[in-house]
């Protein structure tokens, strides 16, 4: 089923994120993660890319297996970043062969050493999304925003700028990047919708359930940490059993607070935690209907 069906009515939808393996050895390990976390049945399962794309053969397989084998929506994850039009071109062509219908088209993180662009490489996601469209029209084609301003983007203005250009160019929704205060979803929400951005936007939520991920999570979106949430990870950040349990009660209140504002699809990252999946959607089982 297309992403862009499940978000046409007002039905909470609660979808999830995994990610493949970096290695062929590691892929049984990853599966049986995966395995488990569509047992659950959220209503699409996202399978990320990898920094360059480096795990992209298995990021078709695994979408391939939890749409055929596991009767869940599946979306595979798709960047440009070091990508050359074929190399794009080529990784669409074996999604349609795999019967994949949803492609999340993004640049992707730039590595340090690598000059950007090169010729005949994608400069914005925006870029992406045209050359999904033009090969492969019948794909729902999702993308990224950010709710505290791409990393890279001159200012907010500009970011929604870069927004409003993919949805132009044929991105039908977009999901968020963490965030853990929903304040900054709502007020990010409103500028969408007031520069015109009018496709659904999906909200973003990552459990925080280990210490150190609070760091990275900074590290890589930039994100605000809230000082509420600080306390949470100072009290119980050195008891891993405690802090597990601690984040996913956070993650569940962000998504209560999210559907009694009226957002109804919400996005989780689950670090390929059955467990912590298993814990928010338990923790929502009324709420949701599942």
């Amino acid at each position: 089923m297309k992403v862009s069906d499940l978000l046409k009515d007002d039905k909470v939808t609660l979808s999830m994120e995994v990610f493949p393996p970096k290695t062929t050895t590691a892929f049984e390990s990853v599966n049986k993660a995966v395995k488990e976390i569509s047992a659950l049945k959220p209503d699409f399962i996202s399978v990320t890319y990898g920094a360059g794309g480096g795990t992209s053969e298995h990021t078709v397989k695994l979408a391939k297996d939890i749409k055929k084998e596991y009767g869940v929506s599946s979306m595979a994850h798709l960047t440009c970043v070091s990508s050359t039009r074929e190399t794009v071109q080529n990784q669409i062509k074996l999604m349609q062969e795999a019967g994949i219908e949803n492609v999340l088209a993004l640049r992707g993180d730039i590595p340090s050493e690598t000059e950007f662009p090169l010729p005949g490489q994608f400069h914005y996601a925006s870029d992406l999304v045209k050359e999904i469209k033009s090969i492969a029209p019948e794909m729902c084609i999702g993308g990224a925003c950010y709710p505290e301003g791409h990393p890279e983007a001159l200012n907010k203005t500009d970011d929604i700028l870069h927004i409003k250009k993919k949805v132009e160019e044929g991105c039908e929704f977009l999901t968020t990047q963490m965030f853990f205060d929903n304040s900054i979803f709502y007020n990010y929400l409103y500028r969408l919708r007031e520069a015109g951005v009018m496709v659904p936007v999906i909200a973003g939520i990552m459990p925080i359930t280990r210490k150190k991920q609070v760091e990275r999570s900074i590290q890589l979106s930039g994100c605000c940490v809230p000082a509420r949430f600080k306390s949470i990870v100072d009290w119980f950040g050195d008891n891993p059993a405690k802090m597990k349990q601690a984040g996913i009660a956070y993650a569940t209140d962000q998504i209560i607070d999210l559907i009694a504002n009226g957002i109804t699809h919400v996005h989780i990252y689950t670090m390929n935690d059955p467990e912590v999946a298993a814990g928010i959607q338990r923790n929502l089982s009324e709420i949701i209907g599942k």
